[in-house]
């Protein structure tokens, strides 16, 4: 069995090697959105689709009636029950 003494300086060096590769990709971020390459947007592209354990498929603007969006577009049970 590995002692604490074997299993910390593991997980410490796990957790340096992470957070050099964040690093690294933090700054390759910052140069692209410095050069333009990168664009920033919230709009959905498209209609997205989420399947259930169930097997049911809902799909952005589906099962809505027309005008109805936000909150009262959810279903009225969330869950197994």
């Amino acid at each position: 069995m590995m002692g604490i003494n074997k299993i910390l300086p593991l997980v410490l060096i796990a957790l340096v090697v992470v957070s050099a590769v964040q690093a690294f990709q933090l700054s390759s971020l910052k140069e692209k959105i410095s050069e333009g390459k990168v664009s920033v947007s919230s709009a959905p592209k498209g209609p997205v689709a989420i399947a259930s354990s169930g097997g049911a498929v809902a799909s952005s603007g589906s099962g809505a009636s027309p005008g109805v969006t936000g909150i009262e577009s959810l279903p009225t049970m969330v869950g197994g029950c």
